[in-house]
């Protein structure tokens, strides 16, 4: 063995001994040493989208950043064939409520001792990423979802969205708008985690707890009032195969009172004179709700060099290491800021966000609680919910 090899076989042993413990050991990855290869959720961001070169930008000197766009289905499974492969991206973006599995199949590295600043972020946002006290990822921002209405409908029908305080009065608000010739309300219970995701807030407003969530009252309140709409011919009954997208394009039409949906469609809300207010508890006040968005994690490597390192978490920083950085992220993804400060800085630029201000730093993480068991949870709630929508 000569000087050379002798130092790199030390060298690789001497990182498999850190403390941080960031990677595996095992034969070095095949991936260029300078190609920072970047996985995120958007495959509907081509290569010529804003997105693209946002992230290439981002690329330390000396790199380049290689980013991959898989269906948010398909990501999970990928990230697991490379890192069992050793070749595993060094930045991935992993939905929130897949954090606790990504963990748990040691998919992904402990981010602060990589060198990420984690401060001062928002412990709700950041709850589904911090696992037995560990931070494996950072969520940049959070969309969130609200009761978005029309105001030309509601009017005809002599609602005052002031009014809506809780379920009787949304419901009573539904029955005038319905009874003045307009149609109710949209919102997606399709099966999975996209009918789930639009549930909670329901759920959760009854009072429900995901540690006792099938069979509970709360969730047998949230079932009956969504099933009531679909069975007073106050909802459509599509409700159980839209998807938000398909529950969106329904309300475009404009015949319909209400609709509940995300942040994501503000400025198209605002486009055609839409407004939102928060989603009632039960018994009244605000609703919380998931939060959306996802994680930026740094996967397991099986052998990583500190320069390479480094240039990750440059990468990082560059998309969220300052206040600037963290805003022009949000925006680009139309997201609110993990941070009070910046959203300040993104509502005193587009009052568009002001109304959703409240419902994501009341937003509650789906996996914060019950970690892992969620999917199961999600999986029985979702069950319940298309039981509730075709009966």
């Amino acid at each position: 063995m000569n000087t050379s090899t002798a130092r790199r076989v030390l060298a690789s042993i001497a990182a498999c001994a850190t403390a941080i413990s960031l990677a595996g050991c095992g034969s070095s990855s095949a991936q260029d040493a300078t190609t920072i290869e970047f996985w995120d959720p958007y495959p509907q961001k081509t290569a010529d989208s804003t997105w693209e070169a946002f992230v290439k930008d981002c690329a330390p000197e000396g790199y380049t950043v290689k980013r991959v766009g898989y269906a948010q289905s398909d990501l999970l499974n990928n990230l697991t064939t490379a890192v069992k492969a050793g070749n595993a991206p060094q930045i991935a973006l992993i939905d929130n409520p897949k954090m606790p599995t990504a963990v748990d199949a040691g998919l992904v590295t402990d981010i602060e001792a990589a060198g990420v600043d984690v401060s001062d972020y928002d412990e709700n946002i950041e709850g589904p990423g911090i696992i037995d006290g560990v931070q494996y990822g950072v969520s940049y921002g959070s969309n969130a979802l609200g009761l978005y209405y029309n105001p030309e409908v509601l009017e005809k029908a002599g609602v005052d969205p002031a009014s809506i305080t809780d379920w009787d009065s949304l419901n009573a608000a539904i029955e005038k708008v319905v009874e003045s010739g307009a149609k109710g309300i949209t919102f997606a219970g399709i099966s999975g985690e996209e009918g789930t995701f639009q549930f909670l807030p329901w759920f959760w407003g009854a009072g429900g707890d995901l540690t006792d969530a099938a069979g509970s009252q709360a969730e047998q309140d949230a079932l009956d009032l969504v099933s009531g709409w679909v069975k007073n011919g106050w909802a459509p009954k599509s409700v159980a195969t839209d998807n938000q997208s398909a529950a969106w394009d329904l309300f475009l039409t404009g015949e319909y009172g209400f609709s509940e949906n995300g942040s994501w469609q503000a400025e198209s809300a605002k486009e055609q004179g839409f407004e939102m207010i928060s989603i009632p508890a039960k018994d009244g006040g605000v609703a919380p709700v998931p939060t959306g968005g996802e994680f930026i994690t740094i996967p397991t490597q099986e052998d990583i060099s500190d320069e390479k390192l480094q240039a990750t978490v440059d990468v990082i920083e560059c998309l969220i290491g300052t206040d600037e950085n963290l805003k022009a992220t949000n925006d680009e993804m139309v997201y609110l800021a993990a941070k009070s400060d910046v959203r300040e800085q993104q509502v005193a630029e587009n009052d568009v966000w002001a109304p959703w201000v409240d419902a994501v730093e009341n937003a509650e993480g789906r996996t914060t609680e019950v970690g892992l068991e969620y999917e199961t949870i999600s999986a029985q709630l979702s069950e319940d919910l298309q039981a509730a929508l075709n009966s």
